[in-house]
């Protein structure tokens, strides 16, 4: 069905076109008989207002970008939650897109939303530095940013929402260490992501202080997901590595390394300790249930949305970095 618009109106009114406008703005100086007619009209039709166009006309589309690298798991929908509860009453509208993990493919998107013209752009990017340029070129024309969970090298100045990823790795070592597990190995996530190498750093730090590092259990990973962590466990057993436990840099890793390990007929906890960082019904719904580092990711979006509507109300507003509070949740991957 054709969509009515206000030339369609202007037609079968015999109206001019700006006559109809003020008249569905309420405008004052509308003759009172004739804004009457125009507002049935619109009704008999089924005239609906195009918001992006009001909006603009008055400044703002309502819009707000959202960048995040996957929608597979409920990590980002959980952030999409918050960021709904706080944007939604206010009238805004959120425009999801995916990067598959693909910097590329991040670019191109952020173009889409330039393009769509959005008031802000939140985003959990796949990628460090490679598209530090066109962040610097959005926000240079006005359109704010801020950044989620992974965030971009330091030299970019932006508002950001994290979790202290060394301080919460050192939790989960110390945890796995005081179970009795010396063979902690590492399943990295990529090492083009800040919090990666954050949390192999709070992994190396405890280890070398109880006098246990051994460089050869970090297992590094280009992929995010099941099959990467299925990877790194089956790389562990192929080289004939000693380990007792694994710390994975994500729930996703986790459980891949998890299914494959009791594939091979390796029981968990009794053989191997399993725990990771999580934040979603993941860590819950795997047999055993998955020790993790719980991130309130609800209340992580509901945070990033608060930041960008300042940002929107004044674009010069100093740039914030919030820290989030996490809770280790022991769980029975890491106890007999």
């Amino acid at each position: 069905m054709k969509r009515i618009t206000i030339k369609d109106l202007s037609k079968f009114l015999s109206l001019s076109t700006s006559t109809i406008s003020r008249a569905l703005l309420n405008d004052k100086n509308i003759n009172p008989e004739t804004q009457k007619r125009v507002v049935e009209a619109a009704k008999k039709l089924g005239y609906k207002p195009n918001a992006t166009a009001l909006s603009l006309k008055y400044g703002q589309t309502k819009n707000i970008g959202l960048v995040v690298p996957e929608m597979i798991t409920p990590f980002s929908s959980k952030v999409l939650q918050g960021i709904q509860n706080i944007l939604y009453p206010l009238g805004y509208r959120v425009i999801i897109t995916q990067s598959d993990e693909n910097p590329l493919i991040e670019r191109k998107n952020l173009q889409l939303l330039e393009e769509f013209n959005v008031d802000g752009i939140i985003i959990n990017l796949c990628h460090e530095t490679y598209n530090e340029d066109l962040y610097k070129e959005i926000m240079d024309r006005g359109i704010p940013f801020v950044f989620f969970d992974r965030i971009p090298s330091k030299t970019l100045d932006v508002s950001k929402v994290v979790v202290d990823d060394n301080i919460k790795a050192s939790l989960v070592v110390e945890h796995l260490i005081n179970t009795g597990r010396k063979r902690i190995a590492h399943i990295m996530g990529p090492s083009t992501i800040r919090n990666a190498i954050e949390r192999e750093m709070g992994y190396k730090r405890i280890l070398t202080k109880h006098n246990i590092f051994d460089p050869e259990l970090i297992i590094k990973t280009d992929g995010m997901m099941f099959d990467a962590g299925e990877n790194a466990a089956k790389q562990l057993l192929d080289k004939k590595i000693e380990f007792d436990s694994i710390f994975a840099f994500s729930d996703t890793l986790a459980i891949g390394a998890m299914n494959y390990l009791l594939e091979q007929g390796i029981k968990i906890p009794e053989q191997v300790a399993v725990a990771s960082f999580s934040g979603t019904e993941l860590a819950t719904i795997v047999h055993p249930k998955l020790t993790s580092v719980q991130q309130p990711l609800v209340k992580m979006g509901e945070t990033a949305a608060q930041l960008i509507l300042e940002k929107i109300k004044d674009i010069s507003a100093p740039n914030q970095t919030i820290v989030m509070d996490t809770e280790l949740v022991y769980r029975a991957s890491t106890f007999h």
